[in-house]
C-alpha cells in the first residue's frame, strides 16, 4: 500500500507540473495580449498577465525561460504594428507613434531607425514603391 501511494504521489506531482506547463502563455499569446493592450493605450506587465490569466511574476519567469523579457516583446509588437501601419495605412507618422504608445514622433523615429536601419517615412516609401518585400518585415528578419 505504501508503494502504491508513492507511485500515485509521483504521478500526481508530474500531473501538477504538466498542468502548469499547459497553462503557461506562449510567446504568441503574450504578443497577442500586448497588441490588444496597445489598442487601448497601454501595455503594462500587470494588465498583460491578468489578460493571460497568470501573475505578473509568472509571466516574467516564463519570458525569461524563453530568453526574453517583457520590454523586448513590447518593442517587437510596437515595431511590427508600426511596420504594418506604415505600409497599409495613410496615418501620419505622429499618429502611428501615438497609437503604439510612444511619447512623440521623434522618440518613435529614433527607435524605428535603430531597429530597422531606416526612417519611418523611408520605410513607407520603399514599401509603397514595391522595393520592400514582406519577408523584410521585422519579425522574420530576412530579406527576399
Amino acid at each position: 500500500m505504501a508503494q502504491s501511494f508513492k507511485r500515485f504521489a509521483k504521478v500526481s506531482a508530474f500531473d501538477d507540473v504538466a498542468m502548469k506547463l499547459v497553462h503557461l502563455p506562449s510567446r504568441y499569446a503574450v504578443r497577442a495580449a500586448i497588441a490588444a493592450s496597445l489598442q487601448h493605450n497601454g501595455a503594462s506587465l500587470q494588465d498583460t498577465a491578468r489578460e493571460l490569466g497568470v501573475s505578473a511574476r509568472s509571466l516574467q519567469r516564463r519570458l525569461a525561460e524563453m530568453g526574453t523579457n517583457y520590454s523586448e516583446i513590447v518593442a517587437e509588437v510596437r515595431l511590427d504594428t508600426a511596420c504594418h501601419l506604415l505600409a497599409e495605412s495613410s496615418e501620419r507618422i505622429s499618429q502611428i507613434a501615438s497609437r503604439i504608445g510612444y511619447a512623440g514622433p521623434s522618440s518613435f523615429s529614433r527607435t524605428f531607425m535603430r531597429m530597422m536601419k531606416t526612417r519611418p517615412a523611408a520605410y513607407r516609401r520603399r514599401y509603397r514603391n514595391g522595393k520592400m518585400f514582406r519577408s523584410e518585415s521585422p519579425n522574420t528578419g530576412g530579406s527576399r
